[in-house]
């Protein structure tokens, strides 16, 4: 009889922590006990408090609004609008301009004024475009506050997408828990039969 000590304890050691990984989600809504304690899971009880942090550590240490824009805002980015206006400056004066004023255009627009007005109208964009993109994200970046949008959304989780959410990231973590529960409590029964074999000698 003696020896079933490690195998009850292994099961009392797993079980445990088996509710102990429960209790973290479960009871989801605040539960009075005999009118004396208030029993609800460590998440759904925190879950604000849980929203802050994350939306703080998010917005400090992986995605900034600051982040945003200089991932927006690079040279390779700033040639590629260029690029698209000039394409669409050119557009306008070799098609549309004289579609809509032919005699106008042959009368005035030289192909050399035509080159010459684009070169400058490219040269004042070229010039202007950075400070122009550089003030609309900086406009974007007070109302995109990153910290504020994950404690939104982490705070309106409802708990079970929370609980899955979690349990999908955490499942190992929570399995290993489980049965080091299991482990211990085995171990601790060897002890215990070793004890009782020893105090009988």
């Amino acid at each position: 009889m003696i020896y079933t000590l490690p195998f009850i304890a292994a099961l009392v050691g797993w079980f445990t922590n088996y509710i102990a990984v429960k209790m973290l989600f479960h009871p989801k809504r605040p539960v009075n006990v005999f009118g004396i304690y208030t029993l609800q899971g460590i998440f759904p009880k925190n879950q604000q408090n849980v929203a802050n942090k994350i939306g703080k550590m998010v917005a400090e240490e992986l995605l900034s609004s600051q982040d945003l824009k200089d991932h927006i805002i690079t040279p390779e980015n700033i040639e590629a609008i260029v690029q698209v206006i000039e394409n669409k400056i050119e557009d306008f004066f070799s098609t549309k301009l004289p579609k809509r004023y032919p005699r106008l255009t042959k009368i005035l627009l030289t192909d050399k004024l035509k080159t010459r007005i684009v070169q400058e109208l490219m040269e004042e964009v070229d010039s202007t475009v950075p400070e122009v993109i550089d003030g609309y994200f900086g406009e974007i970046g007070e109302r995109f506050n990153v910290e504020e949008i994950i404690k939104e959304k982490v705070n309106n989780l409802p708990s079970e997408k929370l609980e899955d959410l979690l349990m999908n990231l955490l499942e190992k973590e929570f399995k290993f828990i489980e049965y080091i529960g299991a482990v211990i409590g085995f171990i601790i029964g060897w002890i215990q039969v070793g004890m009782v074999l020893l105090g009988a000698e």
